[in-house]
């Protein structure tokens, strides 16, 4: 059977989508941001040929609408074509919404034919949810619990160093565990390479560094990395990093184990740690550049987390307060 010059449009799918990704790589996006980028189009790609039945070439701002109610809808495939039955919510909709707007950037920067301009693909309004930050004092029951928990004295002083550090400095879980010891230096300062290998320095508080010496000083190894899964035995695990997914189980069981009601966890961190400097009067220009935000606006989702705060400042401040 002969197909239709549309029909082999639809199967070439979306043009110059290797060089795209290949534009991501040699402007330093990460090999995560790239597959996602890479996965989010796919699905884009899906639907132009399985429910629109259209090449690229034919879209236009409809077809754009048409994207959008199908992301949100239950009928949604992902980029390997399994069906999802359920919705996305409004944030992870909006990132496929920016894929292909980048994607569609590129090709106009590239003197590329689109269909569309960019600015066609606009994102939804999402819905704004106040971050849940647990009170300091359960934070600190937290950080402190392994001790308290782990028999091992090997993994209690580790895990202890694992959160004393990741709430002393913001960091992200996928820096610490990355985290290598000859980017710390004797004062507690700490060199991250972050997010979209942006440079940046943190801190350890003089309690962060106690709990991180006392844990490197039972080493006997030649890793590299700060951080080490630990089974009791000599062996290459060793030159292993800690998983994420191991900090993550460990935090939940803490968490649980104390009774602590507001889900925690590693991210949940980094959010007490932006919001108690915030109660403190630390400068939101300040824990900016301590998160390694490259957006203002995106601290301040973290500086305004916390209603206890907004009160205090309320009955101070408030013209009518006697």
């Amino acid at each position: 059977m002969i197909k239709s010059p549309v029909e082999k449009k639809i199967k070439n799918g979306l043009p110059y989508i290797d060089d795209f990704l290949l534009f991501l790589q040699t402007n330093n996006y990460s090999q995560e941001s790239v597959y996602n980028y890479e996965r989010d189009l796919k699905v884009f790609e899906n639907f132009l040929s399985e429910d629109l039945f259209l090449p690229f070439s034919r879209i236009t701002k409809r077809s754009i609408e048409q994207y959008k109610a199908y992301l949100n809808s239950i009928d949604r495939k992902t980029a390997q074509g399994v069906a999802q039955k359920k919705n996305l919510k409004s944030f992870s909709l909006n990132r496929y919404l920016s894929s292909l707007r980048s994607y569609l950037k590129y090709l106009v920067s590239m003197d590329h034919f689109s269909p569309i301009a960019s600015d066609a693909v606009t994102l939804i309004k999402t819905e704004k949810k106040i971050p849940k930050v647990a009170e300091l004092n359960d934070l600190v029951r937290l950080i402190e619990s392994p001790s308290q928990f782990e028999k091992n004295s090997i993994v209690a002083k580790r895990n202890r160093a694992i959160l004393e550090v990741l709430f002393s400095t913001g960091m992200r879980i996928s820096e610490l565990v990355n985290l290598k010891s000859n980017q710390i230096n004797k004062d507690g300062q700490i060199y991250v390479l972050g997010k979209g290998k942006k440079e940046r320095f943190v801190y350890l508080t003089p309690r962060a560094q106690n709990h991180l010496k006392e844990y490197l000083k039972i080493r006997n190894d030649d890793s590299p990395f700060t951080f080490i899964p630990y089974s009791g035995k000599n062996n290459s695990e060793k030159m292993k990093k800690i998983s994420t997914n191991y900090i993550q189980y460990k935090i939940k069981e803490y968490r649980e184990m104390l009774g602590i009601n507001i889900p925690t966890s590693a991210h949940s961190l980094r959010h007490g740690f932006a919001t108690y400097l915030a109660e403190s009067g630390a400068n939101p220009a300040a824990i900016q550049i301590l998160l390694g935000h490259e957006s203002l606006d995106t601290t301040t989702r973290y500086v305004h987390a916390s209603h206890r705060y907004a009160k205090k400042i309320h009955e101070k401040y408030h013209p009518l307060k006697n």
